[in-house]
């Protein structure tokens, strides 16, 4: 699995396109980075780029970026909306995928004393990177702005964390930091700015100030107004979706504009969104309007409705999210994203994997996406409407279980290659052996781990499938049962998957544990299909 940073450098030109693209092609031609997204605005004046990389490629990314601004933009004719304090404002890294936070950190640490060291500017850390706690959050080393950098600079507790104490009048002062992933959220209001800002203020944590704090943790938040789009935004960082969620942030300010009169118009993101935050939303709205809504495609454009997101201009979610984008298994194609022939011939070929684990998740992937199929043909249907409500709590735990089954066809075929990659490990010297002894009894583990999860994932079927088989429409009946043997196949290979791992295992405890767990889990299989198979059969058309 690859090693991704995400760096998101904002630089204060929002206007001129030559410039715009000047630092989007220092980005393009650095080596290893890959350029997702560049999201310009011209009343804030301000430009956010978002590009990925190896942790020392988006460094050097950012660095050429750096190099092309210090030529191209004059921060003593900068006018904008957007809080500012130099041509590079800010830069962080945010760990995507195989690095830590604290790696993320060295890389701004890196950055800034590269940046520092080569231009002769003053530099900042911020976040998680943040030498001291006064310098944390990135409003408080930006209060004052531009403008206030002259005398802030004179400061002994401003002065910078890289270079000079001294005013740069063209680029003024950059910020980095590492943090995890921002969300840049606008919600578009036909009001003044006054009214904007006066809902942020209501709504940010930080609020009007330590005596009147806003209701929402982990937001930061402003009011302004665009004058090339004619309307008022309250713009919004959310720190971290998880604490406080997109969908929450708009309801929230949807009710202040409510209580000032003021309609909402929509929303706008900013750069690139997770697909989780989208999907937290779209759960959020289907359960408040009581929808039912499966499909991942379905329920972003769900969202995208709701929220108003192409409000402004259209939002693509192939070039806005960024799952989308940044595929996780690296250049070569995953088992299940290639044709069900090429799969098979993999299966078939001279090579130990994919083997029996991946066969046996694809087996309860096909047998759980079945059973969601025959749940669906019952749903819907004039003659089984009194069953809409409870086809609508019986079928998402097989649409999200397949899901969560076909992503293990994959998963076992890695953790096999991490045992074989162990064993290849070196054991001349006592220290060698010690290496590979523990790296190949963590292999055996995950390889373990993999298949269990396979037979917990089936095992949580049992229920919705007994009482699908009470109900369905008998026409899938046939379906049904296929779903169910499938499903046993599936737990038949994860039980000899695990028995096979656990055999070199040196911990007795954990395999004593294990294999109790799979054997009951595989009797258990036994029975519930068993039981399947006689509810259907006694069904009269």
């Amino acid at each position: 699995m690859s090693r991704l940073v995400e760096c998101v450098p904002n630089f204060s030109e929002g206007n001129n396109q030559e410039v715009i693209e000047a630092i989007s092609q220092a980005v393009v031609r650095t080596p290893g980075c890959v350029l997702l997204d560049v999201d310009t605005g011209p009343s804030t004046n301000r430009t956010v780029y978002t590009f990925v990389g190896r942790p020392e490629d988006v460094i050097d990314g950012a660095l050429n970026a750096a190099r092309a601004a210090f030529r191209l933009i004059d921060m003593r004719r900068h006018k904008g909306e957007h809080p500012r304090m130099g041509a590079l404002d800010v830069c962080p890294f945010i760990p995507v995928r195989g690095v830590s936070m604290e790696e993320c950190v060295l890389c701004a640490q890196a950055f800034g004393q590269r940046l520092a060291e080569e231009l002769g500017v003053p530099v900042y850390l911020y976040g998680e990177a943040a030498q001291t706690a006064s310098r944390r959050t990135l409003p408080a080393i930006r209060a004052g702005e531009y403008e206030a950098l002259p005398e802030k600079l004179k400061q002994a507790e401003w002065a910078p964390d890289f270079g000079p104490s001294s005013f740069v009048p063209s680029w003024g002062a950059t910020a980095t930091g590492a943090r995890k992933f921002l969300i840049a959220f606008n919600i578009n209001l036909l009001s003044t700015k006054e009214q904007a800002h006066r809902i942020a203020l209501n709504l940010r944590e930080q609020g009007r100030g330590a005596d009147q704090p806003g209701r929402l943790k982990k937001v930061q938040g402003i009011g302004w107004y665009l004058e090339e789009k004619n309307l008022a935004q309250v713009s919004t960082n959310l720190l971290d979706f998880e604490v406080t969620a997109l969908h929450t942030v708009y309801e929230e300010t949807c009710r202040e504009a409510k209580e000032l009169s003021l309609p909402v118009v929509g929303s706008q993101l900013v750069g690139l969104v997770p697909l989780q935050a989208i999907l937290d939303a779209a759960t959020f709205y289907c359960e408040k309007e009581n929808l039912f809504v499966l499909e991942e495609e379905q329920r972003i454009r769900l969202v995208v409705n709701r929220l108003g997101l192409d409000s402004l201009s259209p939002f693509n979610p192939k070039e806005r999210i960024i799952e989308y984008l940044v595929p996780d298994d690296g250049p070569e194609q995953s088992l299940v994203d290639k044709p069900l022939c090429a799969f098979v011939r993999e299966v078939g070929a001279r090579s130990a994997a994919p083997g029996g684990g991946s066969v046996a998740a694809a087996s309860a992937a096909m047998g759980a996406s079945l059973a969601c199929m025959a749940g669906l043909m019952t749903y819907g249907r004039r003659q089984f409407e009194h069953l809409d409500a409870t086809m609508r709590r019986l079928i998402p735990p097989f649409h999200l279980a397949a899901a969560q089954l076909t992503a293990l066809v994959d998963r076992d075929a890695r953790a096999f290659a991490a045992c074989l990659e162990a064993m290849k490990l070196p054991r001349s010297t006592p220290e060698e052996r010690d290496r590979r002894s523990a790296a190949v009894q963590e292999g055996l583990r995950q390889a373990v781990a993999v298949p269990l999860a396979l037979a917990e994932t089936v095992a949580s079927l049992w229920p919705p499938l007994q009482k699908l088989a009470l109900c369905v429409n008998l026409a899938c009946r046939s379906d049904l049962q296929v779903a169910a043997k499938a499903l046993e196949t599936g737990m038949f290979g994860a039980y000899f998957n695990v028995l096979i791992n656990l055999r070199d295992i040196s911990d007795d405890k954990f395999k004593d544990q294990t294999l109790q767990r799979i054997s009951s889990l595989l009797q258990e299989a036994k029975t519930q299909v068993a039981l399947v198979l006689d509810r259907l059969e006694e069904r009269q058309e």
